[in-house]
């Protein structure tokens, strides 16, 4: 009896299967951390708002054009927000660095923070990792406007219901 469950837990061990759903949160297995981000970004919706062109092309966009930001501003009650370049977000912040963002940061809508709050702290270095291996490329993102000021085209206005 011991021996099967030595072998049971030798096995969850190999699988990345927690003894204790509480003591590990579920991740993202690929051959590479590389991939992991990759994929991630993918269906995570990151490339939704941070590739250009990727609403009309999807994985059309070459590898290379892709989480560069966007210059679509997104309006609201909160004013202005774009899409930041990621990449060269990445390129400015150690990996605890980013995962503290993941952990702890806030922005404007429509980022998802509450997702990525939620993310395990290895999914989010996969995404770092696989930022990094795109390489800085690109310009940065207009800065969020305030509320009240009206941004020039590309926009969409987002009218949230009243509370």
């Amino acid at each position: 009896m011991i021996g099967k469950f030595a072998a049971a837990l030798a096995v969850a061990g190999l699988l990345g299967i927690g003894v204790s759903a509480a003591q590990q949160q579920p991740y993202v297995v690929a051959e590479s951390a590389v991939a992991a981000g990759e994929y991630l970004t993918s269906i995570g919706a990151c490339n939704d708002c941070h590739t250009d062109g990727w609403d009309e092309q999807g994985t059309a966009v070459p590898r290379e054009d892709r989480l560069m930001g966007s210059g679509f501003g997104w309006h609201g009650p909160w004013g202005t927000s774009y899409a930041k370049n990621l990449r060269l977000t990445a390129a400015e912040l150690s990996e605890p660095e980013w995962l503290e963002i993941f952990e702890r940061g806030i922005g404007l809508p429509p980022m998802p923070w509450v997702n990525l709050h939620a993310m395990s702290a290895r999914d989010a270095a996969a995404i770092y990792a696989f930022l990094r291996d795109l390489g800085p490329r690109g310009e940065p993102a207009p800065l969020p406007l305030p509320p009240g000021v009206r941004p020039t085209p590309p926009y969409f206005t987002l009218v949230l219901p009243a509370s």
